[in-house]
Order: structure tokens, then C-alpha cells, then sequence
């Protein structure tokens, strides 16, 4: 059991920003196609976080061309480059799944300052 935990524990991103529910976040993709790799960014509002240690995740929403697009990342995979938060959400609760069922300026989530 210990060197399950310590394998899990030298996996372990240490350069991540302290991510809360309710923050715009610009994800740094890498993308492999064919024999070359580049980097994509997908940019949205952060809805949830689960599990913890090595197989946490996030979800990410954003509005694409009018439709919601939900992704959900392995915090602590290698395919993402960087991390980068844009803003902070002022939220009261652990999860958004509400803002599914609202589109425009009702979908927004308001600034903290």
C-alpha cells in the first residue's frame, strides 16, 4: 500500500494555481496530431471539482457558438501544459450544475474582488 501511495505522490503536479469553483480558467492543452504536437487552449468557467490526490478532476463549461460545452480534465495529467485564472467567481456553493440550465447574462457568475 505505501509504494502505491508513493508512486500516486511523485505523479503529483506541484505547479498548479489554487483553483476555486466559480473561476474563469484558461487551460493550456497539448494536442498530438499525427506526429506533431501543439498546444490548445480551452477557456471556460469552472463547475466542479472531484475526488482528490491523483485521480482529481475538474469540469469545465464554457458557450460555444450558443451551445454549452462541458470538459472534464485530470487535474494532474501531463496533457495540460499550464493553468492560467482570468477572473474569480463569487459563489456560494460547491458545485454549478444550475448554470446548465441558463443561458446569456443569467449563465454569468459575478466577479470577486
Amino acid at each position: 500500500m505505501d509504494t502505491i501511495r508513493a508512486i500516486t505522490n511523485e505523479q503529483l503536479r506541484t505547479d498548479l494555481p489554487k483553483l476555486e469553483i466559480g473561476d474563469t480558467i484558461r487551460l493550456h492543452l497539448k494536442v498530438k496530431e499525427g506526429n506533431k504536437e501543439r498546444i490548445q487552449m480551452f477557456e471556460g468557467t469552472l463547475i466542479a471539482r472531484k475526488n482528490g490526490g491523483i485521480s482529481e478532476t475538474i469540469t469545465v463549461r464554457r458557450i460555444a457558438s450558443g451551445v454549452g460545452v462541458e470538459k472534464i480534465f485530470p487535474l494532474h495529467s501531463p496533457n495540460i501544459a499550464k493553468i492560467d485564472i482570468i477572473r474569480h467567481g463569487k459563489v456560494r456553493r460547491a458545485k454549478l450544475y444550475y448554470l446548465r440550465g441558463r443561458v446569456g447574462k443569467a449563465a454569468k457568475v459575478k466577479e470577486r474582488l
